[in-house]
C-alpha cells in the first residue's frame, strides 16, 4: 500500500508533507505534489502534515478522486527529476485555492 495525493491538493501545494518523508517519496509538479507508489513506505508520516487533507492510502481514497492512485504513479514518473524533500513557501493564492472544489482542470502536469 502507497500513499495517494489527491484533488484538494492542486493549486495549493504546500509542502509540510514532503519535508517529514523519511524516504524522499515526493515528487514536484508545477502546481501539485505526487508520492511515488514504489519510493512510499506507508509510514503515514505525510497525511497529518497536509493541511488541506489531500493524502490517502491508497485503499482509503474516497471514490471520487480513486483515478488520483494511477495519476500519482504516473506523475510520479514523469517528474522523477522533481524530487521534493524540504518545504518550500506556498503557491500564491493557495489559502484561497485550498477552498475550492473540482479543480482537476486546473492540474499542470508539465513544467514547460
Amino acid at each position: 500500500m502507497a500513499y495517494v495525493v489527491t484533488e484538494p491538493c492542486i493549486n495549493c501545494k504546500y509542502t509540510n508533507c514532503a519535508a517529514v518523508c523519511p524516504v524522499d517519496a515526493f515528487r514536484e509538479g508545477p502546481n501539485f505534489l505526487t508520492i511515488d507508489p514504489i519510493e512510499c513506505i506507508d509510514c503515514d508520516a505525510c497525511v497529518a502534515e497536509c493541511p488541506v487533507e489531500a493524502i490517502y492510502p491508497d485503499d482509503e481514497v474516497p471514490m471520487e478522486w480513486e483515478h488520483y492512485i494511477d495519476l500519482n504513479e504516473r506523475l510520479a514518473e514523469e517528474w522523477a527529476d522533481h524530487v521534493i524533500n524540504q518545504t518550500k513557501e506556498d503557491l500564491p493564492d493557495a489559502d484561497e485555492w485550498a477552498e475550492v472544489e473540482d479543480k482537476r482542470e486546473h492540474l499542470e502536469e508539465t513544467w514547460d
